[in-house]
């Protein structure tokens, strides 16, 4: 839910229930701590504040896919990019884009101070049960919060020191002030992943596991019904008005994120978690959706359908947390081709582009999938049509170029120049976006046509790759020793068979099934590579990747690759040349934990730096 959006309900909230009068204006502007306390508006102010803090890049459409550009599955042809510069060579403790330190930690500090009003601002002074019910929402809402600027500090920031010890941020539980020690230790990993663990906890202790209205007061719950709770104060405080708050579910996938993250290679040495609780926690968030039956068949296209994006729709059941709704054509004029009138800024990488399989489920360099480096997009999977626009393919009936033909085409200058930049809007790799954008955009200011767009926070495919990982890693492809239900194996089945893999050209299932998945069924490793395939691709361009190589010590330093394509004007005849676009600078030896920011280490002696840094 976007700020404004919250600050509109709350100011609804209030002139509903609290007793002052809000539009009066105050006798000082200058508030202090025991006006908080007092005010309901004021302490809900407080607490705005913290999610407009939260870490999403979701809430910027033309930074939605930003951080891939920094990976081995993009480049961009921005020349002022601060994630090509990070890329390239300029990434340092003092110059970092990924750091989520100042944003999360005045986040936390927000959140804190709304702990300690909370309890005395008066929410609904008229009215016991309502009061109650306002403050356990609000405090619920405030765990779920720290819990998130936690996480997100610990992906970013988490890493070990020289001392061997492998450390998070400085637990602060409590708001700072003037008298405050700022000069604080990092908690370990460990300490820093339990207080995680323990707001969730909190959170989902007090709030509803989605926000709905109730239909009768025998749905009240037992604590507030024995307050006088009445049903239309029940919706006022917990029902769909407060859809896009943080809710007990959120909190839950939370909880489950974080514990992926401390089981992965990075970081499970130290940081007290299993991928067996990684398995459970994801599959507890699962199970409330009837785990694979509540598996959404069109999930992996969301932002192209069309009739489920427009705000009378309902909900859409691949995702799990969102922000409002957008009707806007950023997103687009960033990333059309420049034919198409955009500015082409995502590229997507050769590497990304070989990662998708054969339309018969197995990998291109598998000698048995048919793959044809003449006619390379032919047969592939599904998928790749759908996220990424390449040579020849036609996108808003308009065929795309970007080989070296004819004169006028889509392949621009791939290479820098000073004034133009690159190319100033075409590709640098041969490639363009086509995940996340809408065809029925015209981002021409002339013309110009907006559309609704979604950007989510949580998708529940997410979710489902998070379980398929750990469960895998915890148990093997097949196994499920504790009942959950269902498997590693069995999602990414799913998985599989929704993106139209194992079928043939007009999406008849083959014969013989998927034959690349059962092999990989009868191998953990081999399971682990695919399952850390099938992320790259469903999660391709929400940023992710990035993370995703440092927890799993992958190379951060791939060379990534695109194409040159040529064409024969006598007959016709395509051929393709790979083409080395950009060179990462990123050093394995100690980059696959971020630093703290040199400032804060300069100015506090206990603030211990990841080594290398």
């Amino acid at each position: 839910m976007k700020t404004r959006n919250i600050i509109l309900y709350f100011i609804g909230l209030l002139a509903f229930c609290s007793c002052d009068d809000m539009f009066e204006p105050a006798d000082e502007n200058n508030r202090q701590l025991e006006d908080l306390a007092l005010e309901s508006s004021y302490a809900h102010g407080i607490l705005i504040y913290g999610y407009d803090r939260l870490p999403y890049i979701t809430n910027v459409a033309s930074q939605w896919s930003l951080t891939d550009v920094a990976t081995d599955d993009a480049v961009t042809n921005l020349k002022t990019s601060n994630f090509l510069n990070m890329a390239t060579g300029t990434w340092a403790s003092d110059n970092n884009p990924m750091s989520q330190w100042d944003n999360c930690k005045d986040g936390i500090q927000y959140v804190n101070l709304f702990f300690k009003i909370v309890d005395k601002s008066s929410w609904a002074p008229s009215a016991v049960s309502k009061q109650q019910m306002f403050v356990d929402r609000l405090k619920g809402e405030a765990f779920g919060l720290r819990a998130i600027f936690y996480y997100y500090l610990l992906q970013a920031h988490g890493g070990y020191a020289d001392d061997g010890v492998l450390y998070g941020v400085p637990l602060l539980t409590e708001p700072e002030d003037g008298s405050s020690d700022f000069n604080q230790p990092r908690a370990t990993f460990a300490e820093c992943v339990k207080q995680c663990f323990a707001d969730c906890d909190s959170a989902m202790a007090l709030l509803p596991e989605v926000y709905k209205d109730i239909e009768s007061e025998s749905e009240i719950p037992a604590k507030y019904k024995a307050l006088g709770a009445n049903f239309s104060g029940y919706n006022l405080v917990f029902g769909d008005k407060a859809r896009g708050l943080v809710s007990a579910r959120i909190a839950e996938a939370v909880k489950a994120q974080v514990a992926l993250l401390a089981a992965s290679p990075a970081f499970r040495d130290q940081s007290g978690v299993t991928s067996a609780e990684a398995a459970t926690l994801c599959a507890n968030v699962l199970k409330r959706i009837g785990g694979l039956e509540g598996f959404d068949k069109d999930g992996n296209i969301w932002y192209k359908n069309k009739t489920k994006l427009e705000p009378s729709a309902a909900e859409m059941p691949e995702i799990l947390w969102r922000e409002d709704r957008h009707k806007n054509a950023e997103q687009e004029r960033e990333n059309f081709p420049p034919t198409l009138y955009g500015n082409g800024r995502v590229n997507p990488s050769q590497n990304l582009v070989d990662a998708f399989p054969m339309r018969n489920g197995r990998p291109i360099s598998d000698a048995q999938s048919g793959y044809n480096a003449k006619n390379p997009y032919a047969n592939r999977d599904p998928r790749l049509d759908e996220y990424v626009i390449y040579n020849g393919m036609t996108f808003r009936k308009t065929e795309i170029i970007t080989g070296n033909y004819p004169k006028i085409n889509d392949k621009g200058n791939p290479e820098y120049d000073d004034n133009l930049g690159y190319g100033s809007s075409s590709t640098r790799t041969g490639y363009y976006l086509k995940k996340l954008l809408r065809d029925d955009v015209s981002p021409l200011s002339s013309s110009l046509i907006e559309q609704q767009h979604i950007y989510p926070r949580i998708r529940y495919t997410e979710i489902f790759l998070a379980f398929a990982e750990a469960a895998n890693d915890a148990w093997g492809p097949k196994s499920d020793p504790t009942g959950i239900g269902f498997t590693a194996y069995d999602v990414i089945k799913a998985i599989r068979e929704r993106a139209g893999l194992a079928t043939n050209e007009i999406g008849v299932a083959l014969p013989e099934g998927d034959v690349y998945l059962e092999e990989c069924a009868g191998d953990q490793a081999k399971m682990t590579n695919l399952i850390r395939n099938e992320r790259r691709i469903e999660l391709c361009f929400e940023n992710k990747r990035f993370w995703d190589l440092r927890r799993w010590l992958l190379p951060l330093n791939e060379t990534v690759n695109g194409v040159e394509i040529n064409r024969n004007e006598e007959t016709g005849e395509l051929t393709y040349k790979l083409l080395v676009v950009e060179k990462r600078e990123f050093d394995n030896s100690y980059q696959c934990y971020g630093p703290i920011p040199k400032g804060e280490v300069l100015k506090w002696s206990n603030l211990k730096q990841n080594k290398g840094w």
